[in-house]
């Protein structure tokens, strides 16, 4: 079965505002690079994976081999689903979604996306179990999922699936429920962090500093 990925990312500099408190600009957009540079070398080194494809802006440093969509405007569940259409037409059976913030990310996680039954959509709660932090589509039965990423769309994902006849599959793991949203999810991070920041001589993240109570 041939499987491939989609990996949307926003434009360099305009990702992970809420982290600001914690990051000053120049910290958060080398945590970006860092988190979409560790989901796309994960995602590429499963064998189940013929195709790694990002949709967004161009930036620098995506590496050779991935295939590019332009993100069409602000609504990400919109440019998801003009794009559904291109990579159906192409012929894979199944296409796996990840967000490129996803810095715990396994091998393991990606085969379990990519591996599932004819029929199955897979769906990978965050920690909350209130959004989707990864889907598996079978094709071409996904190309007309509406999307629906944003508040509630785990229920929402797996209603839409249900409705349309398919099996779902709720695949739960650390390496996908913790994304980087908030200043407290950064724990998550820290390996990533360290890694991007001691790459750079004399590169340190802004960290907040908060008052000890009196």
């Amino acid at each position: 079965m041939s499987c491939w990925a989609l990996i949307p990312v926003k434009a360099p500099r305009l990702g992970k505002t809420r982290l600001a408190s914690a990051l000053d600009p120049e910290a958060r957009e080398a945590l970006v690079s860092g988190m979409l540079r560790h989901v796309l070398d994960t995602v590429g080194a499963c064998p189940a994976i013929q195709r790694v494809c990002v949709l967004g802006p161009a930036r620098p440093n995506l590496g050779t081999g991935i295939l590019r969509f332009d993100d069409p405007g602000p609504d990400l569940n919109g440019a998801l689903e003009s794009t559904m259409a291109a990579i159906t037409a192409a012929g894979p059976e199944r296409i796996v979604i990840l967000p490129a913030d996803l810095p715990c990310l396994s091998l393991a996680d990606v085969e379990r996306l990519a591996r599932l039954p004819a029929g199955t959509v897979g769906i990978a709660p965050d920690r909350h179990h209130t959004g989707t932090n990864g889907l598996s589509l079978p094709l071409p039965d996904g190309i007309w999922f509406p999307f629906s990423f944003g508040q509630n769309s785990f229920p929402t994902h797996c209603n839409h699936a249900i409705n349309r006849g398919l099996t779902v599959e709720t695949i739960v793991s650390c390496g996908l429920e913790k994304d980087i949203d908030h200043p407290l999810d950064l724990a998550d991070a820290v390996r990533l962090l360290r890694r991007v920041f001691n790459a750079g001589p004399g590169r340190r993240p802004r960290m907040e500093r908060r008052k000890r109570p009196a």
